[in-house]
């Protein structure tokens, strides 16, 4: 099993000028410790939970990754994941692609329906209901895999037209940077999966509603005539591998056992670097053995 970073929170000591030194400190500890890959969200507000609030810090994510693909070699780069009503598709295509050739080769587009709706009134960003979120999510995807091929003439959708899909240069993955779809639904989230992701998100709840979620999966591939075993299995849930390494291994085993092949952890405490480091060293070689 891989483990990745996914660094949710900038309310960091020394505030936003210790951003730069801060960040780039903790990609590279991931990245020298053999962590997989290092995400961000794609918010613009904080989200609102007991412990923040949408005053609190929040960086754009695609900007961070540029600056965080200068910093590092091996990581993957992404968000986990990109709302789809922020960005048009063909501007998406572009930046992510613009981060794969920079990078690289180290690109992965994250990518959901979207949910956060105080932020979307906050900044004029439209916020259509959930069913046209999920429309909008798979013209999304129709389209990036299109600007990822070499097929440049238009697309017609309903919600979306596109006179030219050129994209030049294109990435440097071949054929495609990976796309990572976020999400549990099993009625359109894991058919979207089956029908066009290189990898599915799931909050880790517990082991048996993970099991639930891959069964409903291999359904959805079945239907796709596509073999599920195609498919990386990732989770994302609020873990502390230092807290109980012992305990953590255990779950990460059942885990391991259900076919998850890479976990997120969010780092803990005031030096996310150091952090990083600890996990990288003590906890990463152990996972490897999953």
């Amino acid at each position: 099993m891989d483990i990745a970073l996914h660094l949710p929170r900038f309310d960091l000591p020394g505030g936003p000028r210790s951003l730069p030194s801060v960040l780039a400190a903790t990609a590279r500890a991931a990245d020298q410790t053999g962590f997989s890959a290092l995400t961000l969200m794609d918010h613009w507000f904080q989200m609102e939970q007991p412990e923040t609030t949408a005053h609190d810090p929040m960086l754009e994510g695609y900007t961070t990754l540029g600056y965080l693909a200068a910093q590092t070699q091996h990581l993957s780069l992404g968000l986990l994941v990109t709302g789809v009503t922020y960005r048009h598709p063909g501007l998406l295509a572009k930046t992510v692609t613009t981060l794969d050739v920079l990078s690289g080769g180290r690109a992965l587009l994250g990518i959901g329906a979207a949910w956060y709706e105080r932020e979307h009134h906050g900044l004029g960003i439209p916020f259509p209901p959930v069913t046209e979120r999920f429309e909008r999510l798979e013209e999304t995807l129709q389209i990036c895999r299109q600007m990822w091929s070499q097929d440049t003439g238009p697309y017609t959708g309903h919600h979306y037209q596109l006179a030219e899909t050129i994209c030049s240069p294109a990435p440097l993955q071949q054929p495609a940077p990976p796309i990572v779809i976020g999400g549990m639904g099993e009625k359109k989230t894991l058919r979207l999966v089956a029908r066009y992701g290189d990898a599915c998100n799931l909050f880790a709840f517990d082991p048996a509603e993970i099991a639930r979620k891959l069964d409903a999966l291999a359904r959805h591939c079945d239907n796709q005539d596509r073999n599920p075993a195609e498919i990386k299995k990732t989770i994302i849930g609020h873990f502390d591998p230092l807290t109980d390494p012992d305990a953590f291994l255990t779950t990460m085993q059942a885990y391991a056992r259900l076919g998850i092949q890479q976990v997120w952890v969010n780092p803990t405490g005031p030096d996310p670097a150091a952090w990083t480091a600890r996990v990288g060293e003590h906890i990463l070689p152990k996972l490897h053995e999953l």
